[in-house]
């Protein structure tokens, strides 16, 4: 049984995201720390995902979003804008000239290697994104007037603050409304919740939220931690690729949420930070659908996996609507994604089956 996807020729886009977007400073080899020098780059867990649909596979995508209209929040724009992800429903707040009434986020990661795991240093307190809030957009515009096949948000930004996650209900429900799929990935970050409730809060919203969604993403600890799910039989000393935990999280979160039509997590051992095992796994129609393993991949920086992952995951319903193809494009994709800078893909959609047919590294000459 496939999703109920809507046509390509009744809508404006194929993908729209919400979510916040940083400014990325990334000091390359070196470390936050001692840097002289920073390479700047977009990101966001939720943007993230269009971002890839576009500039990997080609789809038609826009962001939901704000930010405060100074050079830093134009010059995320400019990111946005040459990923060929449309601005249109960006909201721009008036600059108070300091930062104290709204301001945009930053976020300073290193990429880790060997043994030195990578690190990120976020800076987004008041942001423009923090203080959206319900009534701020159009909802009936976005999904009925314009329409989009598939929507995209997640845990990172309805755990900025309590508007934001009221704002997340918001929309979800308009995109179902509209018979837009939703997908959500619940990315559980301890200390983005634990300043407005902690995990108590989390699993009240969240729980909330997956009332609204038909294609839930997270590996079984976010279940666990947002969703509130205990599962008996769940093994503590299983770690890396092993699927058996997720099965079993899969088969309580689908009966007590009978509006999930997919689920999908990625599976990775962690050997050093530049060694990992990777994998997926998903969810459909009540058969689980698990991709080719990548042992021993060799990464570059491993930020923005999941979220490729999540992109080649859409993008296998989107242009398929087949789970099996669906999870093999998430899991090659997420692998490629982290074999290149930054927070967003470099890949092409021929690199992406190539790798899924299992080519080699060869030159390509």
């Amino acid at each position: 049984m496939s999703l109920t996807i809507k046509p390509a020729s009744e809508v404006a886009y194929d993908c729209i995201s919400m979510g916040e977007i940083m400014l990325r400073l990334d000091p390359g080899e070196g470390r936050i720390h001692t840097s002289r020098q920073f390479a700047a780059w977009e990101g966001g867990g939720e943007y993230n995902v269009t971002r890839g649909l576009r500039r990997c596979f080609g789809l038609r995508a826009a962001t939901v979003t704000a930010f405060a209209d100074n050079p830093v929040g134009r010059l995320i724009e400019d990111f946005i804008l040459q990923g060929g992800v449309d601005t249109r429903f960006i909201q721009w707040k008036k600059y108070d000239g300091i930062g104290r009434e709204v301001r945009n986020g930053l976020n300073f990661t290193e990429r880790g290697y060997g043994i030195r795991g990578a690190v990120g240093c976020p800076d987004r307190a008041n942001t423009a994104a923090s203080q959206m809030k319900p009534g701020d957009f159009d909802w009936d515009d976005i999904f009925g007037n314009h329409g989009a096949r598939w929507f995209h948000t997640g845990g990172i930004f309805a755990a900025l603050s309590e508007s934001a996650a009221e704002v997340t209900i918001e929309a979800c429900k308009a995109a179902q409304k509209y018979g837009t799929i939703v997908s959500y990935d619940l990315n559980y970050r301890p200390s983005l919740w634990g300043s407005i409730g902690g995990l108590a809060k989390a699993q009240e919203v969240n729980r909330e939220i997956a009332k609204y969604v038909d294609v839930m993403m997270g590996n079984e600890e976010d279940f666990t931690a947002s969703l509130g799910f205990e599962v008996e039989g769940v093994d503590e000393n299983v770690r890396g690729i092993d699927v058996t935990n997720f099965k079993k999280m899969i088969e309580v979160a689908t009966k007590e949420f009978p509006n999930f039509k997919a689920t999908a997590t990625t599976l990775r051992e962690v050997h050093t930070a530049t060694n990992n095992d990777w994998a997926a796994i998903c969810w459909h129609d009540g058969q689980f659908y698990e991709s080719n393993p990548y042992p021993n991949l060799e990464i570059l920086d491993r930020v923005g996996g999941g979220d490729s992952f999540a992109s080649g995951f859409a993008y296998g319903f989107l242009q398929f609507n087949d789970p099996e193809k669906t999870v093999q494009y998430g899991a090659a994709h997420g692998a490629l994604a982290m074999t290149t800078p930054g927070d967003t893909t470099m890949a092409s959609v021929s690199e992406v089956e190539k790798v899924i047919s299992g080519g080699g590294a060869r030159v390509v000459r």
